[in-house]
């Protein structure tokens, strides 16, 4: 295939600055830039959603009552705004029903988002002919983009036949509510045609992450080591052996960080800037954190911080049965984050108990990278972890990462070895809390015991580079990959040697 400017259609449910949850909404932002930044038309299509109704500067509407044929029986009509990001060619657009969504206040609530996100899939392909753009390949973002492949599989003409690709985020999320829940004679099989819009029972079990395995002509995950993962037992969900079947079209690519946003030099979100050379300047961060957070002022006491989604899967279980033992060592410790009550309500009370070295606060954007540039630990125990940026994040900021060795966290953080030096972080392997406990005591020996060494680690991390340059060449590498296999399965039987015949 000849080189040539390709156009990209980035799906999701979330995009940063617009919408954010988690690591989702800054991805798709982060990677349709560095896309358009290496040469190509690259567009981003996102639900409406509520909160996006206070966004300044407001998008612009650019379509009203769009029709969207969902089936034979169901026509609804969408609203289609136009906005863009900061020093970017990227045009955002973002697709309105406003009983679904901009008057929906969640962004995602588990009883009605199988029928949303039916809709906001369907809606795609009149939204692309709506504003002219006619695109080589459509990425969709995790399960609330999946239906797309299956869309275009039933519905593709001359006219509009883009290659897709599914990039899954999370495996564990496959539809609105959990998969498991569903009885295993009910679930969906992914093959048959999909129910109307208006058989809500039928709707909300439509497995929308097995129907992007089995319809995108690639799938792609955020890691190298989750793509190998999901395609086992322990990992697969339930969808491991659907993906077996797929393993040559089955690829891991990491993801990146923006450089530009996430600098220690110009963040706004840091009292105090700092560079690699500079980063004694820092020092000044860990007391401001300290103060924010509630806990005793004092920069020689090891600090170690989290900032996550407050939920089983990140680790929470091994760091609490631990956190009697550690709060015995002469350390602090700091989480930001919100998610499930039960952990929420634990760690309150831990505040009290542990007064002067526990705290805890809600997530405040505003206040993420005080924790990764104020803490000298950025602790990320999770269970399974698909990518995970809170560490690349950490070594950006120069906190040294303790990690479990899962998914993207065994690819980007190496255990450190003293002897030569080697390493950006400190990884157990066994998901038990012993082990999370000794790797947090092996890092902090060290840093008592060997500043020298430690300013060398803190310098290896700084050092590290993950930016989005690398990944969005892969990501091109891929989906031209996806259009060749696309093309070739729906080429006709005597359109097949013309194809030997072009020069």
């Amino acid at each position: 295939m000849t080189q040539h400017k390709l156009k990209i259609v980035s799906v999701s449910a979330e995009i940063a600055p617009f919408v954010k949850t988690g690591g989702l909404g800054e991805v798709t932002k982060s990677l349709s830039k560095a896309m358009a930044k290496l040469g190509h038309e690259v567009i981003a299509i996102a639900p409406y959603h509520h909160k996006i109704k206070d966004y300044s500067p407001a998008p612009k509407l650019i379509h009203k009552n769009l029709k969207i044929e969902i089936d034979t029986k169901n026509i609804l009509y969408a609203d289609i705004y136009e906005s863009g990001f900061e020093n970017s060619t990227v045009k955002i657009y973002f697709i309105d029903n406003p009983d679904l969504f901009s008057n929906f206040e969640p962004i995602y609530s588990s009883e009605y988002d199988n029928k949303r996100f039916l809709f906001f899939n369907a809606a795609i392909k009149p939204t692309l002919k709506a504003i002219n753009f006619k695109p080589d390949i459509i990425q969709c973002h995790d399960w609330h983009t999946a239906l797309i492949p299956n869309f275009i599989h039933k519905h593709k003409t001359r006219d509009f036949n883009p290659a897709t690709i599914f990039t899954v985020h999370n495996l564990a999320f496959q539809l609105g509510g959990d998969w498991w829940a569903i009885p295993e004679n009910k679930r969906d099989l992914g093959t048959t045609p999909l129910p109307l819009f208006s058989n809500n029972e039928e709707v909300s079990k439509i497995n929308f992450a097995l129907r992007g395995i089995l319809y995108a002509d690639i799938i792609s995950a955020v890691s190298e080591h989750y793509a190998r993962e999901i395609m086992t037992k322990k990992f697969g969900e339930n969808l491991d052996k659907h993906l077996k079947t797929r393993k040559k079209e089955l690829f891991g690519i990491i993801n990146g960080i923006d450089y530009n946003e996430y600098n220690p030099q110009t963040d706004p979100g840091l009292p105090e800037k700092f560079s690699v050379e500079n980063f004694s300047a820092n020092r000044k961060n860990k007391t401001y954190l300290q103060k924010y957070f509630g806990i005793e002022v004092n920069p020689s006491i090891p600090l170690a911080g989290m900032v996550s989604r407050i939920t089983e899967q990140k680790g929470f279980d091994l760091l609490i049965e631990i956190l009697p033992a550690l709060m015995k060592l002469n350390l602090q410790l700091a989480i930001m984050g919100g998610g499930d009550n039960k952990y929420e309500k634990i760690f309150t009370n831990a505040t009290k108990k542990y007064a002067g070295k526990f705290g805890y606060k809600p997530f405040e954007q505003k206040r993420e990278t005080l924790v990764y540039a104020g803490s000298n630990f950025f602790l990320m125990p999770s269970r399974f972890e698909p990518c995970g940026l809170g560490q690349l994040l950490s070594l950006r900021y120069g906190s040294i990462p303790i990690v479990h060795r899962v998914g993207g966290l065994s690819e980007t953080i190496m255990d450190f070895k003293p002897k030569t030096n080697e390493g950006n972080g400190f990884v157990f392997s066994s998901y038990k809390p012993e082990s999370l406990l000794a790797a947090i005591i092996r890092a902090l020996e060290l840093y008592k015991s060997n500043p020298e060494v430690w300013e060398g680690l803190m310098s290896n991390a700084l050092k590290q580079v993950y930016s989005w340059e690398l990944p969005a060449t892969k990501y091109i590498a891929l989906f031209k990959k996806a259009m060749i296999k696309h093309r070739f399965e729906n080429i006709r039987p005597k359109d097949f040697w013309s194809l030997f015949s072009q020069h």
